[in-house]
């Protein structure tokens, strides 16, 4: 996404619809789809602003002929024009469609990382920038980017196969295609002027927009700490847990995350607040740690009144050992439960070997967990607090939001 402009906002998206249609050794989406079928599997594909991923899930007798598709549907897509056309309505389907949370986020990104590669939208939002979209421009932004590019990594990652057999079928199916003319050195020079690494500058996003839904408003604040490769990463995940939250409607039962502060310090306490939930948003180079909630739209002052008081009781208190504690335990438990599932384990595995070129093993990061302290949760959250912050709002009625002159006052 961050080679994306404003003449291709929205590529990303659209190749992660496309993935799995026609391709040169397969006619159509509805063949994959049968011969999936047939062997017991499934495919998908989702996008993020840096990454994206091609899966298969197949039953292990199977799994030549299913690498066989992931490879023609990763370097030999037809993108015909009927497909695009296909996938853009869809596109335009699931804009109408998006639940006002994901709104929020693309909100937050627009205005932490104003008018820089961060900041642009994941999706193309309006009905001018998907129609702008055609075959060839997937094309050719796959041919620059995609496959010729020094600066993307692919990585080939699997679980519940033997590493010897996974590295025989990639040498037979993944030799990655070279199709440019360039040398290694003009190949960064023609690319350096696509990554720019994005600085936080903090600002704010308000998006009126009605809501059948529930006709609340929501309102997201958040500001920047380091991303993937900071010393803040785990400590920020356990600050995260620590202060987790969810909606003011649960069906109870163990790990639900009824004792965090959010629950029992928001949800519980004032009978308005719909939602309070701490998020986090990591990158290359920056990362948001932030505080979504919901109520109705008079009460959205006193929501985002709640939010900041609790980002300034952070930096001033130090959390209590129970707080701390619960939060060190019930991460390593979310963590170690969801690499039970496989489908969980050959992403975790992907994403960490493209991210720092190495895996860590559970042991380590259940230690790195363990080592939080105290001390770390409030100087992290002191650090934050020096950053302008962010601020996201969505609803039909957003008068009763601050603006942000006055929030950014209510911290500096």
């Amino acid at each position: 996404l961050l080679f994306q402009t404003d003449d291709n906002t929205g590529t990303n998206h659209l190749m992660e619809l496309l993935a799995f249609q026609s391709t040169k050794t397969h006619s159509s989406a509805a063949e994959i789809v049968a011969r999936m079928n047939v062997l017991g599997g499934s495919t998908f594909a989702s996008s993020s602003r840096e990454q994206m991923m091609f899966c298969v899930d197949i039953l292990r007798p199977s799994v030549e002929e299913a690498m066989d598709i992931l490879s023609s549907t990763v370097f030999q897509p037809l993108l015909t024009d009927d497909e695009v056309e296909s996938c853009k309505m869809v596109m335009q389907y699931q804009i109408e469609d998006m639940v006002p949370e994901m709104k929020l986020g693309e909100g937050l990104h627009i205005a932490a990382y104003s008018k820089q590669q961060l900041g642009r939208p994941h999706f193309a939002t309006s009905a001018e920038a998907i129609q702008q979209l055609s075959s060839a421009k997937v094309q050719q932004f796959r041919a620059q980017h995609l496959l010729t590019s020094p600066n993307t990594n692919m990585v080939l990652s699997a679980a519940g196969i033997e590493h010897d057999r996974l590295v025989e079928l990639a040498e037979r199916y993944f030799v990655f295609p070279t199709t440019s003319t360039l040398n290694h050195e003009q190949q960064q020079q023609q690319n350096s002027s696509f990554v720019v690494p994005s600085k936080y500058t903090g600002g704010e996003h308000r998006l009126q927009a009605s809501n059948p839904i529930d006709g609340f408003t929501r309102v997201a604040m958040a500001f920047e700490l380091g991303g993937w490769h900071s010393d803040d990463l785990v400590p920020t995940c356990v600050l995260q847990i620590l202060l987790g939250g969810g909606s003011s409607f649960s069906a109870g039962g163990p790990g639900k995350g009824m004792y965090s502060r959010l629950y029992r310090e928001v949800l519980n306490r004032y009978y308005w607040a719909e939602a309070a939930e701490a998020f986090t948003s990591f990158h290359s180079e920056t990362g948001l740690l932030g505080i979504s909630g919901s109520s109705i739209p008079q009460k959205s002052r006193d929501l985002t009144r709640v939010i900041a008081e609790h980002f300034a009781k952070l930096s001033i208190e130090q959390v209590t050992d129970e707080e701390l504690d619960r939060a060190r335990r019930m991460l390593k438990c979310n963590v170690l439960t969801q690499l039970e599932s496989r489908l969980v384990l050959f992403e975790d595995i992907g994403r960490q070997i493209l991210t720092y070129g190495k895996r860590e093993d559970t042991e380590t990061m259940c230690a790195k967990i363990d080592a939080v302290t105290k001390e770390d949760i409030r100087k992290l959250a002191k650090r934050a607090l020096t950053n302008p912050p962010t601020l996201s709002s969505v609803g039909e009625d957003l008068n009763n939001v601050p603006r942000y002159d006055e929030v950014y006052s209510w911290f500096h």
